[in-house]
């Protein structure tokens, strides 16, 4: 390597060392920058061999941009002046292309202090530089990531609690911008349950020893209002492991945590739901098999009124046994009802005019120490139910709230049209009810009431009647403040009207005479008993127990009239008058059952006797079908 010479024994070593050295530039200026030596490592990373250098001046390594600003001289007055330059920029290899240099220029004196020139020491940079580049432009775009995300709140704290950045997240979520929250504590964020109970500092302090504290709960934004916060917490700490901060994670969860609530109060309605219709199915078909045994007490206890002598004492027993029986027909239309199987005779009814004609049986049925109450507002729509049932509901109602007010009180009978509902209320001013008992109260068979003082069917009979209006029945009670009973009943249309009653005339009966009657019923004791009730009224009777018996017992004989009883096994009273319809279109039927549910039968709707039914209904019956 040429270079400026040297004295000493040591010259020669330290030429072959720095000639040596391919990882760094080392090479000489002349005090006008002009190169007087050339080392391996400038060879290597310049491209430029030593004799196609020396002599010319140094700036032939800078770029265009560098020499219209006069870099080269102003690094060689700086290093003259300051004894030292150094500075990183882009460098020019001999093949034109850019390498990243670290140059670093020191002034070379002699022992007088004059400038015999400068060391120049350049390292190629380029790898390091551009790694730099891209971390740089890697964490510029995580950051416009952080500071864009909307979804979460992202933002650093301190050790100590104070937050130190923002992301438009948090103040999407928070309600905060960046100038109102950074430099302030975090637990501003929680309610002040939380803070009173040392939350925040707790929080900090799991992150800090465990690395990562999460936790849900409630939090509050700028205007006051709670949401619902997923949080996490994760401690930063520095390669040694000293603790820089935290960085905190917050996700708004309130639609998350209502979508849940929502889920789970629509299971649990469906669960009620299911419960109640398994409960309506159940009591349903008590209910009919309950009536099929009435059926056959009533109407033996009156064919035996009928033929037993005028003896006092025997009739007091035959009608305290009657109207045990119709007590239990009573019972069973409640059951009935709250099952939705009840015959109804739906049409428009005036609510008002229905409850002041009941106010007299209210006030007797309440007793003296209860105050009932009726209030109406001028043109109250019609609705449609059935009227007898729906007094019934009213009556009910009206005991239920007597039981519970046993010092006396008030019951307050108003109603108000909503759309297309009205809404008829039943106030009391008694015990009322918690949210366990007001929960259950619609089930059949629940009563708070003693042993003896309830079959725990009224307020399910209620339920049952407003459903089968196209209502439904609300309940509304807190221990102390009563309870109020409302029952939701549909508006009838414009058009229709009330329906009158007839005239009180008494109609002309048809000529009767005797008929052959076919009597089908699957139940041996009902089927006994309506035999026994036709034969009594002068008629003669074939028994059939089943819909596949009667149709063989048509193909033997004719028949005047064919009373059946509907819910049978393999052939239902309707499908019987179907076929019946088909095959024997003159002959009449007569369908007996206690459900309200009983389809067409062969395009005409069937006539329907309830059960249980008396003599004189059976008899009423008859003739008003048979020709």
């Amino acid at each position: 390597m040429k270079s400026i010479e040297l004295a000493g024994p040591s010259a020669e070593q330290y030429r072959l060392l720095v000639d040596a050295i391919t990882d760094y530039g080392i090479y000489m200026l002349t005090p006008d920058g002009l190169i007087s030596s050339w080392n391996a490592g400038a060879r290597r990373f310049k491209g430029y061999e030593e004799h196609e250098v020396l002599g010319r001046h140094f700036s032939i390594f800078y770029t265009e941009d560098d020499l219209a600003t006069g870099l080269p001289n102003k690094a060689l007055r700086v290093a003259a002046s300051e004894g030292r330059f150094e500075t990183q920029g882009w460098r020019l290899k001999k093949d034109g292309s850019r390498f990243w240099a670290h140059a670093i220029i020191d002034p070379i004196r002699g022992p007088d202090g004059e400038l015999r020139g400068f060391a120049k020491i350049t390292r190629d940079m380029t790898e390091k530089h551009n790694a730099e580049l891209e971390l740089a432009r890697s964490q510029d775009m995580f950051r416009r990531l952080v500071l864009g995300v909307t979804d979460y709140a992202l933002y650093m704290i301190s050790p100590e609690g104070i937050v130190t950045n923002w992301n438009a997240g948090a103040e999407r979520i928070k309600g905060y911008a960046p100038e109102e929250i950074v430099g302030q504590h975090f637990e501003r964020f929680y309610t002040a349950e939380d803070r009173a109970a040392g939350a925040p500092a707790r929080a900090l302090d799991v992150a800090r020893q465990t690395g990562k504290f999460e936790k849900e709960g409630w939090r509050v934004r700028k205007d006051g209002t709670r949401f619902m916060a997923h949080v996490v917490i994760d401690a930063i700490r520095d390669p040694d492991g000293s603790l820089l901060g935290f960085a905190k994670i917050t996700r708004d969860i309130t639609e998350r945590l209502q979508a849940q609530l929502e889920l789970e109060t629509t299971r649990e309605h469906l669960l009620h739901a299911q419960k109640m219709e398994a409960i309506g199915q159940l009591t349903g078909g008590v209910a009919h098999d309950f009536n099929n045994l009435l059926m056959a007490v009533l109407s033996s206890l009156e064919l035996l009124r009928k033929r037993l002598p005028a003896d006092p004492q025997a009739m007091r027993l035959l009608d305290n046994a009657r109207q045990g029986a119709e007590r239990g027909a009573a019972l069973t239309r409640s059951m009935l009802a709250f099952a939705r199987r009840q015959e109804m005779a739906i049409q428009p009814v005036d609510v008002a005019s229905l409850v002041r004609s009941m106010q007299d049986m209210l006030s007797s049925s309440v007793g003296t120490m209860i105050a009932v109450e009726i209030q109406f507002p001028a043109n109250l729509p019609l609705v449609l139910s059935d009227p007898n049932q729906l007094a019934a509901a009213i009556l009910n109602l009206a005991v239920n709230a007597r039981d519970a007010m046993p010092g006396g009180g008030t019951i307050r009978i108003t109603a108000n049209g909503e759309g297309e509902f009205v809404h008829l209320s039943i106030a009391d001013s008694g015990e009322g009810m918690d949210s366990d008992v007001l929960a259950r109260a619609r089930e059949p068979f629940f009563t708070t009431k003693g042993v003896g003082k309830g079959t725990g069917l009224g307020l399910s009979m209620v339920h049952g009647i407003a459903e089968q209006s196209g209502g439904r029945l609300e309940l509304r009670s807190q221990p102390g403040e009563g309870t109020v009973a409302e029952i939701w009943l549909p508006v009838a249309r414009k058009e229709a009207s009330v329906v009158a009653a007839a005239p009180a005339t008494v109609p002309a009966k048809p000529r009767q005479r005797q008929l052959k009657v076919l009597a089908v019923d699957d139940d041996y004791l009902v089927l006994m008993n309506t035999t026994s009730m036709l034969e009594d009224l002068g008629h003669e009777v074939v028994e059939a127990t089943s819909g596949a018996e009667a149709l063989s017992r048509l193909e033997e004989a004719g028949f005047d009239l064919i009373i059946t009883d509907h819910a049978m096994p393999r052939m239902t009273g309707a499908q019987l008058a179907e076929l019946v319809e088909e095959k024997w279109p003159g002959v009449p039927v007569l369908v007996a059952t206690g459900y309200a549910e009983l389809p067409d039968g062969a395009g005409r709707r069937l006539p329907k006797l309830s059960k249980p039914f008396s003599q004189g209904q059976l008899n009423d019956a008859i003739w008003e079908i048979v020709n």
